[in-house]
């Protein structure tokens, strides 16, 4: 079992001998992307010693066993030490998304239900904002298309985690699975007949994507200035320095109006494009590889639901893993580490039976 590690030991072993060499550290990007492959490899190759050590101990411990019988006790707990180690090995070595170190650039769009959507698109921006301040990520807000009622027709915004993240743990490693249509049920503040609707918004996330990732063609932009919309102030209001980016290629369209000048919301606006531009290419090669990578639902339609928010009942709903809990009032509050690592969770034993 396992017998594919030693070559990782290996790789490891090289790597380590590389980044004592003070050579390599000219080149910072070499250099860092050494780093990461060693820092990669050192819970699996930390995991397989200690699973392989176990598997001494065990030997040794029923030999001693069998002249007394006080050993026996010690073998036991060996073989569940030896077990768990054997599963947690498993899982390091399913296959990890390439992309789970990122940052992500998060979209919440109101769809079906009119202004009480917009304001539940609020509600999850909220909840994003305050999750993202839990675990000590930062947030921007890119862009805003604010509603009458004080919601979001569509909101953007970057999370990135402050100082780097652990190999595997960014912000695109728990937050890929926001993806999708969220649904409410609640009496909305618009109805006076005290009756429960159900609308929905929609969310995206995409991994926010470097310039060096993306090359985009001047050549296949069509850039529109405008005059922006909404809350702002006068000089937002009264000069044309909304942006709106047409990526002629793809069809494409990102617009961005919340910063007082043209040029500002044109590096917000490419920047957004990039993290799409980044998902669209990720996707087409997964298709090609017939990787069943879990898709997010770009239409807001109520029935296409990941999720729902059940206020009567206080009831939160995953409905892909069949996730339920009754705290709603919390995860709204942005305790949505239970709900997330039930996702998490799914994916990896999804993976790990792939892969067996």
């Amino acid at each position: 079992m396992f017998e594919a590690v030693e070559e990782l030991v290996g790789e490891h072993a090289a790597l380590e001998k590389r980044l004592a060499d003070p050579a390599v550290h000219a080149d910072q990007r070499e250099a860092m992307r050494l780093h990461k492959r060693y820092a990669e490899l050192t819970p699996i190759i930390a995991t397989y010693r200690a699973w392989k050590r176990t598997g001494d101990d065990i030997g040794t411990a029923r030999e001693l066993a069998a002249d007394d019988p006080e050993f026996a006790d010690e073998v036991k707990e060996l073989d569940a030490r030896r077990t768990e180690l054997t599963e947690k090995l498993r899982l390091l070595l399913v296959p990890r998304d390439p992309s789970d170190d990122k940052d992500v650039i998060l979209e919440v769009k109101a769809g079906e239900g009119g202004e009480e959507s917009a304001l539940f698109a609020g509600d999850l921006l909220r909840m994003y904002l305050r999750y993202a301040e839990r675990v000590g990520w930062k947030t921007e807000i890119l862009d805003a298309n604010e509603s009458d009622l004080g919601g979001y027709k569509d909101v953007q915004v970057a999370v990135k985690a402050k100082g780097g993240a652990e190999p595997g743990q960014g912000v695109w490693a728990r937050l890929k699975y926001e993806g999708g249509v969220h649904r409410v049920q609640r009496v909305p503040a618009t109805e006076s007949q005290g009756r429960i609707h159900t609308s929905a918004a929609g969310v995206l996330v995409t991994p926010e994507a470097e310039e060096v990732e993306v090359e985009i063609n001047a050549n296949d932009l069509r850039i529109d200035v405008y005059r922006s919309s909404g809350p702002g102030g006068q000089s937002v209001n009264t000069t044309d320095s909304a942006v709106r980016i047409t990526h002629l290629p793809t069809g494409i369209v990102v617009s961005c109006q919340n910063e007082k000048s043209q040029l500002q919301n044109k590096e917000q606006a490419l920047r957004i494009l990039r993290s799409r531009l980044l998902a669209a290419a990720q996707e087409e090669a997964e298709r090609e590889a017939s990787d069943a990578r879990r898709s997010q639902v770009r239409t807001v339609d109520r029935s296409e639901r990941i999720r729902t928010y059940n206020y009567p009942e206080n009831r939160i709903s995953d409905h892909r893993v069949g996730f339920k809990a009754y705290n709603l009032d919390q995860v709204l509050d942005g305790e949505l580490d239970p709900v997330i690592q039930a996702c998490v969770d799914a994916d990896a034993a999804a993976k790990l039976a792939a892969a067996q």
